[in-house]
C-alpha cells in the first residue's frame, strides 16, 4: 500500500505522543510490581500492544482503560509460558529476554521478519555467562532461554545497542545475588540506559552507580507498587517539529515534557543550533524558523532515532548537514543511513553516505519522487514531512505508523497536510 503527498502547509494545534520507551519500561516494571501498579498516559501503539501481550504471556494480569493500564497480578515467574511473539518490537524482545532467564523452563521469544533480523547475541552471551541456556538463530531471533540465572558478574559489549544493558539492569534485581555489570567499550544510546534507571527508580529499586556508562552494581530488591505517569515522547515531537520547521504556519505542539531523561529532547539544540527558535511555554512548543537553515554537524550517537527527522531538515538547509557517529542506526528497524540515502537522493539532495552517517546538501533541482520507506515508521513519517515539502511524492507503507504513531496521517492531513492513503 502507498500513499500520495502533495505540497502542503500545515497550522493549528497537535498533541504531541506518549513516549515509546517509557511506555514499554513501566508496562514491564508494573508488571514485575503488580498490585494495582498503574501507569498512565500510556502510548497504545504496535510495539507497546506487543509489550502488554508478552506480559500477560509472563502470568500478569493487565487491565487498559482508556489511556491507562493497570496491572492487578504480577508476572508469575513458576508458569509455563507459551510462546511469545513480540511482533516488530526490539524493546519487547531484548527486555523480555532478561525477564525470560528468570524462569526455570523454557521459554521460545520471536518476532516479525524485521525483527528477526535484529541482533540478539551480545544479550544472550551475558545471560548465559550467569546460567542462562540460551539458543538462536544465527544470534538472531527467534530464540530459546532457559533459566532460572543467578546474578553475579556480567560483561556485555555497549557498541551494539543499551537496550542489552537495559534488559540485565530490570531482570537484576529479581536474581538470587544481584549483578555486577560492566560494560565494555563505548556505550551508543546512553540516555535509554538512564531512562530505564530513572524507570526502576520510581518502581523503588536503586541501581549503584560504580563508573557512569561502564560499571552498575544492583542488590536483590523487590519491584513495588506505584503510579507512574509517562511523559511526551521527543523521537515523535522531533518529526512534529521538522514538520513544523519545514511546512508550518503557526503550528502549536502541546504536551508535558516531565522531567525524566529523554536522549532525543537533544533536537530542540539541533534546531537552535539550525537557526530555529523554539519556544517552551506552559506544555505548549512553538517555533520560529529562518527562510534558510545554517547547516552544521551533528553528533547522534546517543540520539539515533533522530536521523530521519533531522536528514530531511537539508531540504532547506543553505549549508551541508553532516550527521556522524550514528552507526548503530543501521541496526534498527532498517539500515536507516542506507535507507535514507537511498530514498532521499531521488529528491535531489546530494548525500555522502558514510559507514557511521551521511552528509545531505539540498541543490536547485529537487523534485517529486516515489519514495520506499521499507515498512519503517520513522522514516515513512519523515518521508510524508518531506513529500509535503516538494510535493508529487509517493510514500510506501502508511501502516507502519501503527509501531509508535497510529494517528500520524489522519493529524496531520487536519492540520492541513495532503497525504491521501
Amino acid at each position: 500500500m502507498n500513499c500520495k503527498v502533495e505540497k502542503s502547509k500545515i497550522s493549528g494545534q497537535i498533541v504531541c505522543p506518549s513516549n515509546k520507551s517509557y511506555t514499554h519500561r513501566a508496562i514491564f516494571l508494573a508488571s514485575l510490581a503488580g498490585n494495582n501498579s498503574r501507569v498512565d498516559n500510556v502510548l497504545l501503539s504496535a510495539d507497546t500492544i506487543a509489550t502488554i501481550e508478552t506480559c500477560k504471556k509472563f502470568g500478569a494480569e493487565i487491565e487498559i482503560k482508556n489511556s491507562s493500564i493497570i496491572v492487578k497480578n504480577p508476572i508469575k515467574l513458576g508458569i509455563n509460558v507459551p510462546e511469545i511473539n513480540t511482533e516488530n518490537s526490539g524493546t519487547t524482545i531484548r527486555i523480555a529476554s532478561g525477564i525470560a532467564s528468570l524462569f526455570s523452563k523454557e521459554i521460545i521469544l520471536t518476532g516479525d521478519s524485521s525483527l528477526q533480523k535484529r541482533p540478539m547475541q551480545p544479550l544472550l552471551d551475558a545471560l548465559s555467562s550467569i546460567g542462562a541456556q540460551c539458543s538462536s538463530t544465527d544470534g538472531k531471533p527467534p530464540i530459546k532461554i532457559k533459566g532460572k540465572i543467578s546474578g553475579g558478574e556480567v560483561t556485555i559489549p555497549g557498541n551494539y545497542s543499551s537496550q542489552f544493558i537495559s534488559a540485565l539492569l530490570i531482570c537484576a534485581p529479581l536474581t538470587e545475588n544481584g549483578i555486577n555489570l560492566t560494560i565494555e567499550g563505548n556505550l551508543v544510546s546512553k540516555p535509554y540506559l538512564d531512562a530505564t534507571i530513572a524507570t526502576m527508580r520510581k518502581f523503588g529499586v536503586s541501581v549503584k552507580t560504580l563508573i557512569p556508562y561502564k560499571r552498575y552494581s544492583i542488590t536483590p530488591q523487590i519491584y513495588k507498587s506505584t503510579t507512574f505517569t509517562v511523559p511526551i515522547d521527543f523521537s515523535s515531537l522531533a518529526l512534529l517539529l521538522s514538520a513544523t520547521v519545514l511546512n508550518g504556519e503557526e503550528i502549536t505542539i502541546k504536551g508535558d515534557i516531565g522531567n525524566l531523561p529523554q536522549g532525543d529532547e537533544v533536537f530542540i539544540d539541533i534546531l537552535e543550533q539550525l537557526g530555529v527558535n523554539v519556544i517552551i511555554n506552559d506544555g505548549e512548543i512553538k517555533i520560529k524558523s529562518p527562510q534558510k537553515l545554517t547547516g552544521g554537524r551533528f553528533d547522534l550517537s546517543n540520539s539515533p532515532d533522530l536521523l530521519p527527522p533531522l536528514a530531511i531538515l537539508a531540504l532547506n538547509s543553505a549549508s551541508p548537514i553532516e550527521i556522524v557517529n550514528v552507526k548503530h542506526a543501521r541496526l534498527k528497524e532498517t539500515d536507516r543511513i542506507a535507507i535514507v540515502s537511498r530514498e532521499l537522493i531521488k529528491l535531489g539532495i546530494k548525500i555522502q553516505e558514510k559507514e557511521d552517517g551521511m552528509i545531505l546538501e539540498s541543490s536547485e533541482n529537487l523534485r517529486g519522487a516515489e519514495l520506499n520507506s521499507e515498512n519503517d515508521h520513522r522514516l515513512f513519517m519523515a518521508f510524508c514531512i518531506a513529500g509535503m515539502y516538494i510535493g508529487n511524492c509517493t510514500v510506501t507503507d502508511p501502516e507502519s505508523v501503527k509501531i509508535s504513531y497510529p494517528s500520524f496521517v489522519e493529524e496531520m492531513n487536519n492540520l492541513g497536510a495532503k497525504i491521501q492513503t
